[in-house]
């Protein structure tokens, strides 16, 4: 089984919004990988803190980070805020995770009833099961996520369970491919808790 960990960036209003893109990542493991995973995260907070003074439990809020707001505002210069989070770049890419983000571009969108999470949501769920599905039985996957948006989550996941259309590359019909390998709905768990959700933050 899989675990994923889901975080957004933006607002997914539609077609009223403050943001012009909505970005929405996952994270993903295998259960096996998930301890050692989370050690190689712990100490690289550690490392963080050696070097920077930044707190092991502190949550890493990028966006927050990155614009010098609270909580980080004055503790560090703008060099040590691009070398952090240049680190914290390099170091994800050596993690055993897999990573899909979506972006909606609402610049691009034509119709006015265009739901922008559904959508987002929709097919970054899809390119999770299309991964897992030669995997058969043991490509499951579970979702967590932060509280932003859980409800409209689970609406969505409930659905594509159910009925989920899938454009077609060779025809004008879209067909249908419910979602098979997701198990229960989008679980709750605060971003301050988690270091994989803030890890799909950061990406």
């Amino acid at each position: 089984m899989f675990i994923a960990y889901f975080d957004e960036s933006g607002d997914d209003g539609y077609p009223r919004y403050s943001s012009e893109l909505f970005v929405l990542t996952s994270v993903y493991l295998h259960y096996s990988n998930w301890q050692d995973c989370y050690q190689k995260i712990y100490d690289f907070r550690k490392s963080l803190r050696l070097t920077y003074r930044f707190p092991v439990k502190q949550e890493f809020h990028t966006r927050e980070f990155i614009m010098d707001k609270f909580p980080y505002h004055g503790k560090f210069t703008t060099a040590v805020r691009k070398k952090i989070l240049f680190d914290f770049c390099s170091f994800a890419a050596t993690l055993d995770v897999k990573v899909v983000s979506v972006v909606i571009d609402k610049q691009n969108i034509r119709r006015p009833t265009y739901h922008v999470l559904k959508n987002a949501l929709t097919y970054n769920i899809q390119r999770i099961e299309n991964d897992l599905a030669p995997l058969g039985n043991v490509g499951k996957f579970m979702i967590i996520t932060d509280e932003g948006r859980v409800g409209a989550m689970r609406n969505v996941t409930r659905k594509i369970q159910k009925i989920n259309y899938i454009p077609s590359q060779f025809s004008g019909t879209p067909y249908r491919k419910e979602i098979k390998s997701m198990l229960e709905d989008p679980l709750l768990k605060s971003s301050d808790q988690s270091y994989f959700i803030q890890l799909a933050d950061m990406i």
